[in-house]
């Protein structure tokens, strides 16, 4: 059987983008091709839909999924800071009698619950209604980084910490003997590379990876979180990754800068992609 026939035979595993700022929202003319809406990703592993990071993107994902009817959905944060959740309040799903939304973190036992956390934010003066508003079978799960979790049979999410201010969790997917790791708000170590990571996404098929700086840019927002578009090369290089995509663009980046850094990130590592709001990924 050739490698296109293999292709056929196997349960569709796709990517599709519908966020890819880091930070803070900033659309405009000036991030038109790369997209101004903050993190948030669709995985679909067959017919199941799994996503990850609930910032502005996640609104219009919501819409999309309002015209389909009820259903199971599984969302995964990375960590709770404003630009991963603020596009939760506004997920259509959690509106509509029917769908079953499960919301889970792995960054905040023992001290804090994801349910918790939603709640202080959508609470006066900060958000006119609590969570209280929701009518669809909305459920919270917190676990720790570094658990497996199994959201549905044959799709296996492994996850580990990240070097984050207040934790961050990356995921690992794998499905259908393929895998995709979602590695974003992470900060790179100067004195080498993080094992925990590597170790995380050795041999995936796709990194997802936070790329907010570059390496000349870097050495100002030490502490932040963040890492380069370089590091993500050699942390793909040294996991035997298949592609890297860049992700989590810094919002000073206008398209134009966008442009460059796609270049040099293919020059540098062929076939690395540069993530774009509504590009969809065939793994």
């Amino acid at each position: 059987m050739g490698a296109d026939d293999d292709r056929k035979t196997r349960a569709p595993f796709t990517v599709r983008f519908w966020g890819t700022r880091g930070s803070i929202a900033c659309a405009g003319p000036e991030t038109l091709r790369y997209g101004g809406n903050t993190s948030c990703i669709e995985v679909m592993c067959g017919d199941r839909r799994l996503i990850f990071d609930a910032g502005t993107g996640l609104r219009k994902l919501g819409g999309a999924m309002a015209g389909e009817g009820p259903q199971e959905v599984d969302l995964f944060l990375t960590h709770t800071h404003l630009d991963h959740i603020i596009g939760l309040p506004f997920f259509a799903p959690f509106h509509i009698p029917g769908f079953t939304p499960r919301l889970h973190a792995g960054h905040l036992l023992p001290d804090r619950s994801l349910r918790g956390v939603l709640g202080e934010m959508m609470q006066a003066p900060l958000f006119p209604v609590p969570p209280e508003v929701f009518r669809a079978n909305v459920s919270f799960h917190d676990f720790e980084a570094g658990e497996t979790l199994k959201p549905a049979p044959g799709i296996v999410l492994k996850t580990a910490p990240l070097n984050h201010p207040n934790v961050a969790v990356g995921y690992r997917i794998d499905f259908d003997g393929r895998a995709v790791c979602y590695i974003t708000d992470t900060e790179h170590y100067p004195e080498g590379r993080d094992e925990t990571l590597v170790d995380l996404v050795r041999g995936a098929d796709v990194m997802i990876y936070d790329a907010t700086y570059t390496d000349e840019e870097y050495p100002r927002f030490v502490g932040f979180g963040h890492s380069t578009w370089q590091e993500g090369c050699r942390v793909a290089d040294a996991a035997g990754v298949g592609r890297l995509v860049l992700f989590h663009h810094e919002p000073s980046h206008d398209d134009e800068t966008m442009d460059e850094i796609a270049a040099a990130a293919d020059e540098t590592r062929p076939g690395t992609l540069t993530a774009r709001e509504g590009m969809i990924l065939e793994v």
